[in-house]
């Protein structure tokens, strides 16, 4: 019985390359040893508690940073945000995991519920508050993004 070669799509600047294999590319013993690169975590391990949790001023919590990209997780539960922030050096793009917040912005307001993504451009005044479809914990993961950003998606 021959066994079919493994198919593998290769991203290049946006474009797939093909490349066809006789092995499946787990077998690669140089890869394994650096396995713990390939972190999975659950952000709803207490160990994972910004202080933004429960208090109004607080920060999200970093868990990754990059020159030209951060990743930070937010949990707001029990007050509004009462200030407004400005990113002045980055685009914000903010996903809603559990609960729902209300983002006020120079821009309008949004509601946020689980699975949606908010765009909030570099330099826009924005705050949020709890709202009626708010939980005990809201969690959101926000990336703070320097470059030049394009919407490239389609509407349907």
């Amino acid at each position: 019985m021959s066994k079919l070669p493994t198919r593998e799509l290769i991203t290049i600047d946006g474009k797939n390359v093909v490349l066809q294999r006789d092995t499946s590319p787990m077998i690669n013993g140089g890869v394994l040893e650096n396995a713990e690169a390939l972190r999975l975590f659950n952000i709803f391990d207490d160990k994972f508690q910004p202080s933004n949790y429960g208090l109004a001023d607080g920060k999200p919590l970093r868990m990754y940073d990059a020159k030209t990209v951060k990743i930070d997780l937010s949990k707001r539960s029990k007050e509004d945000m009462g200030f407004w922030h400005r990113n002045s050096d980055a685009h914000e793009i903010i996903f809603c995991v559990k609960g729902a917040l209300r983002w006020e912005t120079e821009m309008g307001v949004r509601i946020v519920r689980p699975g949606d993504m908010l765009f909030i451009p570099r330099g826009i005044a924005h705050r949020s508050t709890l709202c009626e479809e708010s939980e005990e914990e809201n969690v959101l993961v926000e990336l703070k993004i320097s470059e030049e950003l394009t919407y490239v998606a389609e509407n349907k």
